[in-house]
């Protein structure tokens, strides 16, 4: 990840590759932003029209280079779109920030150092600003080809060369942000840069792990990440392995993993503070890759399947994030880790499982198995006696269907902690969407032969799914169950400061829904 530093010095003065400055929509066209002022001097105070005259608007996310003038130590301006300024002098929403940060370090890839000169003056704003640029600058690179680094260009230069202002390899993060107009000494300052470097840090963990092929990640090496994790951060872990799933009578997790060769796992990783008052029980589907089993998915659904494991790793991800930040409360992550394969040993519709709870389940589509592996864990989370339980999932095509690709939806046992997880993915920039149970949808689970079906009415198969789950959890446990299969993984171009592929999506609202709980503002 980028290193990360905050300084008081100028934008003009700050000897960097490049330096940003933040531009908003005004009334009469592209103005600079609060922190960008030593740069307008530097351009006459023209800047805002040379920007206009270069097609700028301001407009959010909008990316402009331009050639720093005399006077500016950098190379490089970039000035990036804010989007509408503020009224008055009103701060800029964090959310804008924090986009325009990750879309200017993006923009910046392959560059060694630099500056953000952003509006940061206060604490949200530069924690927005910080989170954002690491988060931008994300990049996957662990399966690039490693080139000759002899090789010759067409024009016999040696590649990798860079020149001033340099471009180096450009498939590399940018290498250092330093955000500006920060106080480094103050307790406040540096405290807001250090959890977004968690924060930053914890969802690109995710991220890797979404990203990761379905040959290099399965349940085992999937457990022994969280094992390396739980060493490194003083967690307590527990596997239990395919003989301790069937001992423990685990007939969910183990009847979507029976068809593979990679057998499943079950994985409760726990971070516990001494003054803890609160305890939140975490839930992630980790299903590794999704063929659909042997009801098989058609052509064109297969190849981004390696991100059905996203719920799992956001809850991975989340618990170490707490540890990290030392929040006063508890918090266990439950890892429902299994790979749906086609084969002679696979589950086959029209089967019955039994599952940990001692419910069955008729299997009228092996495709539906998220939801299988997800009720054995609730199940074993529940009786822990937590205050809350969240599942985390890539659950149902229905909920893309319903919301798209950029929002998750939010259903409960209890509604005001569905407005509590809500109000939490707001505060930190996660677009969520309130779903309704409605009572009705169970009947159409009912099974001939079994206590419930696992699957009901096709219209509303979201909410079917998360009936579903309900079924699972504990008589008064507050729960709730967020459907990320819209967000998880960006199959379109990048954004703000989203990267196209695994996206992390999640880990910042378990992240925060976790930090109320410990100041008792849920829960």
């Amino acid at each position: 990840m980028s290193a990360l530093t905050l300084s008081s010095s100028s934008a003009a003065t700050l000897r960097a590759d490049a330096v940003v400055v933040g531009v908003a929509k005004g009334p009469d066209g592209p103005a600079v932003a609060p922190g960008g002022e030593p740069l307008d001097q530097a351009f006459g105070g023209s800047l805002a029209g040379v920007l206009e005259t270069l097609g700028a608007s301001g407009g959010e996310g909008e990316v402009t280079k331009l050639p720093a003038p005399d006077g500016v130590k950098a190379d490089l301006v970039l000035a990036v779109g804010l989007g509408d300024a503020p009224e008055g002098d009103g701060p800029y929403d964090p959310e804008a920030l924090r986009r325009a940060a990750g879309a200017a370090a993006r923009a910046l890839a392959g560059r060694k150092k630099a500056g953000f000169a952003l509006p940061a003056g206060d604490e949200a704003s530069l924690a927005a600003v910080c989170e954002g640029a690491l988060l931008g600058a994300y990049s996957f690179t662990e399966y690039r080809g490693k080139e000759d680094k002899n090789a010759k260009d067409g024009k016999g230069a040696a590649k990798g060369k860079k020149g001033k202002g340099g471009g180096g390899d450009r498939s590399a993060p940018l290498a250092e942000v330093i955000v500006l107009g920060a106080k480094p000494r103050d307790k406040a300052h540096k405290a807001a840069a250090e959890r977004a470097e968690v924060l930053a840090a914890e969802v690109n963990r995710a991220r890797d792990l979404i990203n990761t092929p379905s040959n290099g990640l399965f349940p085992k090496s999937f457990a022994a990440a969280v094992q390396s994790a739980a060493k490194e951060y003083g967690l307590t872990v527990e596997v239990l392995d395919e003989k301790a799933l069937a001992k423990g009578g685990y007939g969910g997790i183990l009847g979507v993993g029976q068809g593979s060769a990679n057998p499943p796992r079950l994985v409760r990783l726990s971070y516990t503070h001494s003054k803890a008052k609160k305890t939140l029980a975490l839930v992630g589907k980790g299903i590794t890759y999704d063929s659909g089993g042997i009801s098989l998915k058609p052509a064109g659904h297969n190849e981004t399947m390696k991100c059905d494991m996203s719920g799992a790793a956001a809850v991975f991800a989340a618990v170490v994030a707490a540890a990290r930040l030392g929040l006063r409360v508890n918090v266990t992550g439950w890892l429902a880790l299994a790979e749906n394969m086609p084969s002679g040993t696979a589950t086959r519709p029209g089967d019955v499982l039994t599952m940990y709870s001692g419910k069955t389940v008729e299997v009228l589509n092996t495709d539906a198995e998220g939801r299988l592996v997800l009720a054995d864990a609730l199940t074993r989370a529940c009786e822990e006696k937590p205050d809350a339980v969240v599942d985390v999932a890539t659950l149902t095509g229905a909920m893309v269907l319903a919301l798209g690709g950029r929002t998750f939806g939010v259903m409960a046992n209890d509604d005001a902690f569905r407005t509590a997880v809500h109000d939490s993915a707001t505060e930190v920039g996660e677009p969520s969407w309130p779903m309704p149970l409605p009572g009705h949808l169970r009947k159409g689970m009912d099974s001939p032969i079994a206590d419930i079906a696992n699957m009901g009415e096709r219209m509303g198969g979201g909410l079917v799914a998360g009936l579903f789950l309900k079924e699972f959890v504990a008589e008064g446990t507050t729960w709730a169950h967020l459907d990320i299969a819209g967000p998880a993984f960006n199959e379109s171009g990048p954004f703000g400061y989203t990267p196209k592929g695994g996206t992390g999506s999640a880990v910042r609202t378990l992240v925060r829904l976790a930090e109320r709980a410990a100041a008792g503002d849920v829960l």
